[in-house]
């Protein structure tokens, strides 16, 4: 186990941060934090020395000394979300507006993904019909499912009344139902993110296959990429819960999906994985992510910051999405193009 079992403490409530404007010019470290900054620390070591290690006779390697190298690349890249998380972390919880601006950003990062990267790969790979039918079938699936996962109502109205009539008791009722909403929103982040890290680690073994150069250079493009999916999937999690901890865990950990992916196609896919269905599963995922952001982001967004800000947020972060892809699809060579 990384830690306690993930509990929100939406029971008592906390009072609400604002969200500093700059960070003091010296910054004392709470235990918390140093603890996942040391946690960070060896990992990176760790994971380092294995590549040192690995890249000795990369002339002639074996397919397990291919597979280790290309599971610390991966990991590289995947938990690079933990520095997105870092950020979030040593500054305090943002207010509702700020929320909402950053929240707007990650909807544009998870509409690219969804729309320019995972539903185009698809078309291009197995043609419109088919590539459609199984991003549909991703909508419709999550749509099923999330009927049966608990969630609060969005309703910033009521919200704003039962506040007038009950004073103190009205908002804290207020802010813990927020807190909720948000939690949510962060959950089914991660949940998305972890679907697009794994076709990643993927792509990370097929380049380590080609060389350490070609899967040195795509880790560090997934790795720069995954900053901010790493911001998008904390953020949420820490103004709900209020424990930079778990904020951290859970961006960590929806970063091994991309040492997952490897490990899958190292094992599984020269065997029984057939790449149209490959392709076509990969087109679902972006039809969930697209349903996730629209169904539970979107509205948070324009809840908390408006309609007008939350979407040039939201552009904001397809543009920053779109650059960050363009980045990655030249870091690979001629014959793996996303």
């Amino acid at each position: 186990m990384l830690g306690p079992p993930f509990q929100t403490s939406l029971s008592s409530p906390i009072k609400q941060p604002k969200f500093p404007l700059s960070l003091p010019s010296i910054y004392i470290f709470s235990s918390e934090e140093s603890a996942i900054l040391v946690c960070s620390q060896s990992l990176s070591v760790k994971l380092f020395s294995i590549l040192n290690l690995s890249s000795f006779g990369w002339s002639k390697p074996s397919m397990d000394s291919q597979v280790l190298v290309a599971l610390a690349l991966s990991l590289v890249g995947g938990l690079s979300t933990s520095l997105g998380a870092l950020f979030v972390i040593l500054n305090e919880a943002p207010n509702l507006k700020m929320l909402g601006l950053l929240q707007g950003f990650a909807a544009g990062l998870m509409l690219s993904i969804s729309f320019l990267d995972l539903a185009h790969n698809a078309i291009n790979s197995i043609g419109f019909l088919k590539a459609n039918i199984w991003f549909f079938a991703g909508v419709l699936f999550f749509a099923i499912i999330a009927n049966f996962i608990p969630e609060p109502s969005l309703a910033p109205s009521s919200d704003v009344k039962s506040k007038k009539k009950g004073g103190d008791e009205g908002g804290k009722d207020t802010l813990k139902k927020h807190r909720r909403q948000v939690l949510f929103s962060g959950i089914v982040t991660a949940i998305g993110i972890s679907l697009h890290n794994f076709p990643e680690g993927m792509a990370v073994f097929l380049g380590s296959m080609k060389g350490l150069r070609v899967g040195v250079n795509l880790a560090l493009a997934i790795a720069l990429h995954n900053i901010p999916e790493g911001v998008a999937v904390a953020l949420p999690v820490y103004f709900a819960t209020q424990s930079k901890w778990q904020a951290f865990k859970l961006a960590t950990l929806s970063g091994f999906a991309e040492p997952l992916g490897v490990i899958i196609v190292a094992y599984l896919f020269p065997s029984s994985l057939n790449p149209e269905i490959l392709e076509g599963l990969l087109g679902a995922v972006g039809g969930v992510m697209a349903f996730l952001t629209l169904h539970e982001m979107l509205p948070l967004a324009f809840d908390y910051a408006g309609q007008k800000q939350a979407i040039k947020a939201v552009f904001l972060g397809m543009a920053f999405m779109s650059a960050s892809l363009y980045f990655l699809e030249i870091s690979l060579p001629a014959e793996m193009s996303l």
